[in-house]
């Protein structure tokens, strides 16, 4: 087990090593930050003196290990548009953008697992068909789609739902929760719904197909044959058995809920760390791109490192072979 998480690890420092060196390799040739920062008054003295104090005139090599030798302290350096440290700006959206993934992906599951147990078990059903129908629209619209009719039923027409931001919230700490005020609650649902629903309809589809698959399996026609009742080979086997595969796409969608929460809160105008993301491609905001997809992709290795050590743990079979 420990030899299997040192491997894990060795393999996640190496991919964030890779992503960090991509990252910045793309973001130094976007475009010259240094036009964002200064007014069409600045003489080149002046230009040139600012990118010798941001250090862009060094060698790229030399511009990237002082990056990573800082992103290990947790130090990225300061946002070249709002010339503040970018770990606090990463901070201060961190906690709208968690929430929001949060709720959205407790929804997806909630909703998606279920809706899938019951369309395999169920097959020729008439809401099994109803739920498979809905599953595929819900995966055929684009996800900027969905928000948008929502905010038009619910936020204009309907009027009720606030249609952007965040809120009240209380502060806790560094930390600030919408759950506790009910304007904060109002503006969570719209954005949550419209993130979960690629996401759960992917997981009913997925824990559907995997359930039929179990089902048609040579140890569950065995216990069919001994009697067992129907409730137990159901929910005791066979689902027990779908979970085990399903468990890491599910652990990649988590992921994807933080990482693609961009065009939600582009949509409804939520103040997370997508719609800072966004904001920094604008103003070519170097620090702030290469910080954040270096946050995504730390995000995405811990939750697969979790996943896998999940999946030895739940198999039999991988210890077995180990």
């Amino acid at each position: 087990m420990l030899l299997f998480v040192l491997k894990r690890l060795a393999q996640s420092v190496l991919v964030m090593l890779v992503v960090a060196l991509i990252a910045f390799a793309l973001f130094r040739y976007v475009g010259d930050p240094i036009n964002n920062m200064v007014g069409q008054d600045t003489t080149l003295a002046q230009r040139e003196a600012l990118r010798q104090q941001l250090g862009l005139n060094d060698p790229f090599f030399v511009q990237f290990a002082r990056f990573i030798g800082n992103a290990l302290q947790g130090d990225f350096g300061q946002s070249y548009r709002l010339r503040q440290p970018v770990d606090m700006l990463l901070a201060q959206r961190f906690p709208a953008t968690f929430e929001l993934s949060l709720v959205s992906a407790v929804m997806a599951l909630a909703i998606g697992v279920p809706m899938g147990v019951y369309t395999a078990l169920n097959r020729k059903g008439i809401l099994s068909r109803a739920f498979m129908t809905l599953s595929l629209i819900g995966i055929s619209l684009p996800t900027f789609l969905i928000g948008i009719l929502l905010i038009l039923v619910f936020g204009v027409i309907l009027r009720w739902l606030p249609t952007f931001g965040r809120g009240d919230v209380v502060h806790i700490g560094w930390w600030t929760t919408g759950f506790l005020t009910e304007s904060g609650l109002k503006s969570l649902i719209m954005p949550a719904i419209t993130l979960a629903i690629f996401q759960m309809t992917l997981i009913v589809r997925l824990v559907r197909a995997e359930m039929l698959e179990v089902l048609r399996t040579d140890y569950v026609k065995f216990a069919r044959a001994r009697g067992l009742r129907s409730r137990t080979i159901n929910f005791q086997i066979a689902l027990k058995n779908t979970l085990v595969p399903v468990m890491t796409i599910i652990g990649l969608q988590i992921g994807s809920i933080i990482a693609f929460a961009i065009i939600t809160e582009s949509v409804f105008q939520w103040p997370g760390m997508g719609l800072l993301f966004i904001q920094a491609i604008e103003n070519v905001d170097i620090p702030v791109m290469a910080a954040y997809l270096l946050l995504i992709a730390f995000i995405f290795v811990v939750i697969n490192l979790t996943v896998d050590i999940l999946y030895f743990v739940v198999d039999p079979r991988l210890r077995v072979q180990r």
